[in-house]
């Protein structure tokens, strides 16, 4: 069987009908905000939860809004965007740490994304440090003026950060519908307008209360708390579930689900995000007391959530991958209710390949992780890698022996000094990993690695199949450029005199610590 994403690969055989899935490269799924437009989007971004500080107990995640024809003219005031600009995302924090005590600040979507200002140099592997070096680019190229204080420049604790590289530290869903110009426009005036002064409260004036705001501006009643469920506050999940709820029931809306995984590497990985009687719900720390000390109250929490409270991001993604994919299930709809047959089996069948080419389909990962099986053993053999198991420790490795360096345009790459090769380096962004100045050897390692982390994540941390085509792209050059190098090490040593030192191995492995 061929492993190779080529014409007769059986990845491809799933689907005759998708081109895309047998090319040689793919777009990831952020450049899709990246197209013209008739029309521009508001999203709610809903991100997950990490695990520190209080989000321990609550899960609660986070929320921020999404404006794909509005720009940042500066971190603190908004215009409309110019041609070629992807739109940003505006959001407000406990405190943003900068000199002035703004209530929000907004950044450009692949800043906010990925921390680089094209999709194209996007980091491929997620550090602590690599976030670190992020953060200290924007910090240098855009927070001049803001960001000048010893806290803000140097506390962890100054969530300007938070603007910078989310996909790092955590998975992201936005949920959006379609505006018009006539309603960015009456937002950047509002805003412009208005005192942009913090009065952050975590009941009454959080992040989720400011996302409401936003988003109720552009449509009012869009979104709205859930106070049962959230035992009196507004959570970042009521308003992705409410504001889901009103673009299902206004058809035209051009309603779309956007779900952005936390990039792979040695950051600990964020979880899914819940509301108050949710949490109660899944949580034994907290369900075991209330089931001995108020089993009546434990009674209502659960009621509440089954009956209320349900609601998959996840899923929910998965359903609305396409604005298209969303039309179609108004049309279904309605062809439903007429009663119109043959109508329902050709637009689900439609929507299903809406929703796969986007997802995917559980089958056609399970062909991928087959065929995965079969691209490590051959790794082996090869000496690419000592074993299977070595993959799940080579982040670790990477991380604790290589330092982040960001070339200008912010494509990432991981140096190793004490290796003894002082030009020993991986590019680790999606424009250079497997470019002439990386080292082969390492950038194999850090493929297999990655696809591998891919492959066994849970769903709501894994990529899209869209975006997954273009990792298995970069997997089958990665083993084309190996051969090629093996063929050209024969050929010099079959044409080299007794004496000569043999070529190098396609598997060598540098520096010394990371095999």
């Amino acid at each position: 069987m061929t492993l190779f994403l080529g014409e007769d690969n059986v990845a491809c055989r799933v689907r005759r009908n998708w081109p895309a899935a047998c090319a040689s490269g793919f777009a990831f799924l952020a450049l899709c905000l990246l197209c013209p437009r008739a029309s521009a989007d508001v999203g709610v971004v809903l991100n997950e939860s990490l695990d520190t500080s209080v989000a321990r107990i609550t899960g609660s995640g986070h929320s921020a809004v999404f404006l794909s024809r509005v720009c940042p003219e500066t971190p603190v005031k908004l215009r409309l965007c110019r041609p070629g600009e992807e739109g940003s995302v505006i959001s407000n924090y406990t405190t943003l740490g900068e000199d002035l005590p703004f209530e929000w600040n907004v950044a450009p979507l692949s800043i906010y994304l990925y921390g680089v200002e094209d999709g194209r140099q996007r980091p491929l592997f997620a550090s602590e440090k690599v976030k670190h070096a992020l953060e200290e680019r924007y910090r240098e190229k855009y927070l001049a003026g803001y960001c000048d204080t010893e806290f803000c420049r140097t506390s962890n604790k100054a969530e300007w950060r938070e603007m910078v590289a989310a996909t790092i530290s955590r998975s992201i869903y936005i949920f959006v519908i379609k505006t018009t110009v006539q309603q960015d426009e009456q937002l950047i005036a509002e805003l412009n307008r208005e005192a942009n002064r913090n009065h952050f409260n975590g009941v009454t004036r959080n992040c989720a209360t400011f996302t409401r705001r936003i988003v109720n501006t552009y449509f009012p009643g869009a979104t709205s708390p859930e106070y049962i469920n959230d035992f009196g506050m507004t959570s970042p999940k009521a308003i992705a579930r409410s504001f889901t709820h009103y673009a299902l029931k206004h058809p035209g809306s051009g309603f779309y689900v956007l779900h952005f995984a936390q990039v792979p590497g040695t950051y600990k990985r964020s979880s899914e995000c819940r509301e108050g009687t949710e949490q109660l719900y899944h949580s034994k720390k907290l369900l075991v007391p209330m089931a001995i000390f108020a089993p009546h109250e434990l009674a209502v929490v659960a009621a509440s959530y089954a009956l209320t409270g349900r609601f998959n991001p996840e899923k929910e993604s998965e359903e609305f991958p396409t604005a298209d994919a969303g039309q179609l299930n108004y049309e279904i709809k309605a062809a439903k209710a007429e009663h119109e047959t043959n109508a329902v089996r050709n637009l689900t069948a439609e929507e299903d390949e809406q929703r796969a080419r986007v997802a995917g389909t559980a089958f056609e990962w399970e062909v991928y992780r087959a065929a995965f099986g079969d691209v490590v053993e051959e790794a082996v053999r090869e000496e690419v890698i000592p074993s299977r198991e070595y993959l799940g420790r080579f982040f670790k490795r990477l991380d604790e022996e290589g330092q982040p360096v960001l070339d200008e345009d912010g494509s990432l790459w991981i140096e190793f000094p004490s290796s003894g090769h002082p030009s020993s380096r991986v590019g680790l962004s999606a424009s250079n990993l497997l470019s002439a100045s990386s080292d082969s050897g390492l950038a194999d390692q850090f493929i297999l690695a990655r696809v591998d982390h891919i492959l066994k994540a849970p769903g709501h941390s894994r990529e899209t199949m869209r975006d997954f085509r273009a990792d298995w792209a970069r997997l089958d050059r990665a083993r084309a450029d190996r051969q090629i190098r093996v063929a050209r090490g024969a050929t010099q040593s079959a044409g080299s005199s007794g004496n000569s030192a043999p070529a190098e191995p396609s598997g060598v492995r540098r520096p010394g610590a990371c095999h």
